[in-house]
């Protein structure tokens, strides 16, 4: 892999490498990344990966190498929301009104507030870098307290502390380095929206690239509440003179009774009450935003006015493409969601783009060389779904790339069982089936917990943890939700005799090698929900282009997730186990080869009594190594 990704990177020619758990695959990119001679960037879906990186892969290999005249130089850049905003801190935040604020309402909030404030001021003391994730624990509203939006911010040139600025200094860092570490929606902004954020560079390393059509789509997705009109005209009314705010708010109103009125879901069309608002609150937002008085280079910043206006130019620029409503563009109304009887979530309008691979041809395939990594890159047995999804095609004389399946040290045939079970009914829309409960009850009975369960819905994952729970009372029963996934993962980890129930946001933030997990259950086939207002809009694009949409949305994926979900079982090459999905269609679905090549090879059955017979040995083994050791 490390030959090929040097190979790409000096032809140049993009690469997309499947390579698998236990590949080596950072070192892989790493190596031919620090000795190239231009500056590469690393770009990762999590913070996770992101901090394996930073913490450990770089500084061990920067510490192996012999030659040091490379240049080992390395830098991490995040958005400016994840550093402490000294500003804020020192002189407080604008209230509604555009006031700065600096004391915070009593309580435990104020507390956390106040700790985080010490935290930021010794981290400027000490050089240090202020991200957030170094912080003490805190919630979303609490580091909003104490940090801005790029939009929020007053720019290093009219800051009093843009000196000490932490988000500038892990700028200038980056500029200094070699090698660039951040995130997919970073260069998504950067590359694809054009908005300079990361130094010049010559080529970009993305891992974890089964995830980049998601995080780029999601980069480039925009919302709108009436609240949000609201709260921009409010805050306008202390620095517009005439009744430019207040014709704002009244197109706020016009918005919040369209949407009320409005069916939840996609519009194909929009409805007449809801085109003519956000024209209203468009022209309003603009009208508002000439009446801002005129900064002149000399004049001292007004934090509150920059915030206020800020607010302003957002509504503006998100009802304008709201109210163009594009082709390129997928617009639909989501529910507020409700909690205990109180709207926890307002209605809101969501916009998206149909597609992203042709801004990415265009915008980064077309300018840099870019290598793809991923271990699930192949789906269907075949590289050329995923290089289609990211902008590249087949035969492509106009970009070349290739792919690469490095293979896996594991040997899945003798590792991992993957069981279909063919006898059980259908998934339906009504929950899950008393036979689909009994199967998860006896599997988990026969693994003696060692159970990890991916659940297509949270009440499913609840419905399941709650009757293994009754039925099998010995066993310690986790569902997502009950606490932070940190915690509920270190219980799992803790003790071997535990089920742990969870739904997707599970399937790819949780890596558990050894004896802890001997049993991954897959309720059904993740599709996409047929509400799904992207997915289903995207489905329907590839049909009118002549495409099966189903294969190329819908079954792509659930092969990506259902990839993903198996990949949970084997961590290291001593790892044992069993893959349980629970749905039939995997055995008899005209797609079901589509899905399966998309798998691990593990050995194949869809005999129940050999699944259980399977973790029984296993269970009985690991506790007579326990009772040897």
């Amino acid at each position: 892999m490390a030959e090929a990704v040097a190979e790409a990177l000096a032809k140049p020619e993009h690469l997309l490498v499947q390579a698998g758990t236990g590949t080596g695959k950072s070192l892989a990119y790493l190596v031919p990344a620090l000795l190239h001679d231009k500056r590469v960037v690393v770009a990762t879906a999590t913070l996770a990966l992101q901090h394996q990186l930073v913490e450990r892969d770089i500084p061990r290999l920067v510490e192996a190498l012999e030659d040091k005249r490379i240049d080992t130089s390395y830098a991490v850049l995040k958005g400016r929301s994840n550093y402490a905003c000294l500003h804020r801190i020192r002189e407080g935040v604008p209230d509604d009104q555009g006031a700065l604020q600096i004391d915070v309402p009593m309580g435990e909030m104020a507390t956390k507030v106040l700790e985080l404030r010490r935290w930021a001021e010794q981290q400027a003391q000490d050089g240090a870098t202020g991200e957030r994730d170094g912080a003490p624990r805190h919630t979303d509203r609490e580091w909003r307290q104490v940090s801005v939006t790029h939009r929020d911010c007053l720019g290093a040139a009219k800051c009093p502390f843009g000196e000490e600025c932490f988000a500038e200094r892990a700028k200038e860092k980056a500029q200094r380095s070699h090698l660039v570490v951040t995130n997919h929606s970073l260069l998504a902004i950067d590359a694809i929206e054009g908005v300079p954020m990361i130094p010049e560079y010559d080529a970009v390393v993305i891992d974890e690239a089964h995830e980049l059509v998601a995080r780029v789509t999601q980069a480039a997705t925009d919302e709108l509440t009436a609240a949000d009109v609201e709260r921009a005209a409010r805050r306008s009314q202390r620095i517009v003179e005439g009744t430019e705010a207040d014709d704002l708010a009244d197109a706020a109103d016009a918005l919040r009774v369209a949407m009320i009125d409005a069916q939840a879901g996609r519009f194909e069309t929009t409805p007449v009450d809801v085109a003519d608002a956000l024209v209203l609150v468009r022209d309003a937002a603009r009208a508002c935003l000439s009446a801002y008085p005129k900064q002149s280079g000399d004049d001292t910043p007004d934090p509150g006015l920059q915030q206020a206006r800020g607010s302003v130019q957002e509504v503006f620029q998100i009802a304008e493409r709201m109210a163009d409503n594009k082709e390129s563009d997928v617009l639909w109304l989501a529910e507020g969601t409700e909690r205990q009887g109180s709207i926890s979530r307002q209605p809101r309008l969501c916009i998206a783009p149909l597609q992203v691979w042709a801004q990415m041809r265009e915008r980064l395939l077309s300018e840099k060389t870019v290598v793809f990594a991923s271990a699930t890159l192949k789906l269907g047995g075949d590289f050329g779904v995923v290089a289609g999804s990211l902008g590249l095609r087949k035969d492509d004389d106009e970009l070349p790339w290739r792919g690469l399946d490095v293979g896996s040290p594991f040997d899945y045939g003798r590792q991992g069982i993957l069981y279909v079970a063919r006898h059980l009914p259908t998934p339906g829309r009504d929950g899950m089936a008393p036979q689909v409960v009994d199967e998860i009850v006896d599997l988990v009975d026969a693994a003696e917990g060692r159970a990890l369960g991916l659940f297509s819905s949270r009440r499913a994952a609840e419905a399941a943890a709650e009757a293994v729970r009754q039925r099998l009372p010995h066993l310690t029963t986790l569902a997502q939700g009950e606490a932070q996934l940190p915690e509920l993962a270190a219980q799992f980890v803790g003790d071997p005799h535990t089920v742990l129930f969870g739904t997707l946001s599970l399937w790819q933030g949780l890596d558990v090698p050894g004896d802890t997990c001997q049993l991954v259950l897959i309720d059904r086939i993740p599709f996409p929900r047929p509400d799904d207002p992207l997915m289903s809009a995207r489905q329907q694009a590839a049909d009118k282009a002549g495409g099966n949409g189903f294969m190329q949305v819908a079954a792509t994926h659930a092969a990506l997730l259902l990839a993903q979900g198996a990949g949970r079982l084997i961590r290291t090459t001593a790892d044992r186990g069993v893959v349980a999905i629970l749905d039939p269609r995997l055995a008899t679905a005209r797609y079901s080869g589509f899905l399966r090549a998309s798998l691990p090879p593990m050995w194949p059955t869809t005999d129940p009594a050999i699944a259980r017979q399977a973790l029984r040995r296993l269970a009985e083994a690991t506790a007579a190594a326990k009772a040897a050791g």
